[in-house]
């Protein structure tokens, strides 16, 4: 679990987070959304110990952050695993060598642990027959779960996602959202994914965070979202027609 605890992060005069307070919980998946400029890339930046916020506390499974030595910083980052927005593989590499980079930075593992934690987490991701490729021979839904391999081989508590649907078909976005959802429930890890993608709130928002103009304005689940009344909330969720729509249906079958 991850505890937020009003934090505010400025730069300059620019006061960009406002009293963020609020949990992560551990086996979900837990989305942060809002328009551009709302907050959430810093936000995620904060959590991920790249910022460091002027006031509030960031707690790991109790442990505050800023109160922890270099040392023990350094090893709760190794305890996190990031999916990046371009997936951000090594061209040079194959996929395994991509796979297998965390190991080789951060561990002593012999070659044949390292092999068999490479092959295990490519099957989970369904990629078990794609070790000797290169990125540029893959698709851009295989090179997403070739990162989302990398950010699980460490076998880390907290997986954060920065917009992993980017540049997807809305068909291997449903496949991404799933496969994400699925290691998170399995490995009960504490997951984080920054998201404008709606279809990715319905399917798995198990614990959703709206923010606006750096403040949190709402927070609940993928079914109370279409609930609220909220009136930042449903311009932004129901933006699209398609959302008008499915809102309009909740509406009558409620009445």
């Amino acid at each position: 679990m991850i505890e937020v605890d009003n934090i505010h992060k400025t730069f300059g005069e620019n006061h960009v987070l406002k009293g963020i307070s609020t949990t992560f919980e551990q086996g979900k998946t837990n989305l942060i959304i809002g328009q551009s400029g709302s907050g959430k890339t810093v936000f995620l930046k904060c959590l991920l110990g790249l910022f460091f916020p002027e006031q509030g506390a960031i707690r790991y499974s109790g442990q505050d952050y800023a109160q922890l030595t270099n040392d023990e910083q350094r090893d709760l980052r190794q305890d996190m695993g990031m999916v990046f927005q371009g997936s951000a593989l090594f061209d040079s590499m194959t996929v395994e060598e991509n796979v297998r980079f965390p190991l080789d930075m951060f561990t002593k593992q012999g070659k044949s642990e390292m092999q068999d934690r490479v092959d295990f987490v490519l099957e989970r991701v369904r990629l078990k027959d794609a070790h000797k490729k290169y990125p540029s021979e893959i698709s851009g839904g295989m090179q997403k779960r070739v990162a989302i391999a990398r950010a699980i081989v460490m076998k880390p508590s907290y997986l954060f996602c920065d917009e992993p649907n980017s540049g997807l078909d809305p068909k291997t976005a449903i496949i991404i959202d799933n496969l994400i959802h699925e290691i998170t429930d399995e490995y009960n890890i504490t997951t984080v994914i920054n998201t404008h993608d709606m279809n990715s709130v319905m399917e798995i928002g198990e614990k959703i965070i709206f923010l606006k103009n750096g403040h949190l304005e709402w927070e609940g689940t993928n079914k109370e979202i279409f609930k609220t009344e909220n009136e930042a909330v449903t311009d932004f969720v129901y933006s699209s027609e398609l959302f008008k729509k499915v809102r309009q249906m909740y509406i009558e079958e409620r009445n």
